[in-house]
């Protein structure tokens, strides 16, 4: 299966909804749009991985360089996650203790602003 990234902007933040697969052959293109919005000027970024059917550990490495060029900038990358499998790696390697997790675009772009 393919990536698809799709960019919006709501409120002002840079919303990124990803779908299909995000492994060691589909991360070029993430990593390529994250840094883009960084390069930007973007600081408060919102990455919507509901549509996500599979992440690996580059996956979830590219996820973390984003966040810490974020916030080395004052910004940060917030995450909105309710498929169980899909947690469930952020949970297994403790990430969710570093990124912003969120249910709803709603609620992450209100902590986003906040």
């Amino acid at each position: 299966m393919d990536l698809g990234l799709e960019l919006s902007d709501r409120d002002g933040l840079s919303v990124l909804a990803v779908s299909g697969e995000v492994d060691v052959a589909t991360v070029p293109r993430l990593r390529e749009q994250l840094h883009s919005l960084v390069a930007q000027g973007q600081t408060h970024v919102v990455v919507d991985l509901d549509g996500v059917d599979f992440l690996d550990s580059t996956g979830l490495g590219v996820l973390v360089g984003a966040l810490k060029r974020l916030r080395s900038s004052g910004g940060d990358l917030h995450l909105i996650c309710t498929q169980p499998r899909i947690r469930k790696v952020f949970e297994v390697t403790g990430l969710t203790k570093v990124f912003p997790m969120h249910d709803s675009l709603d609620e992450a772009v209100a902590g986003a602003a906040g």
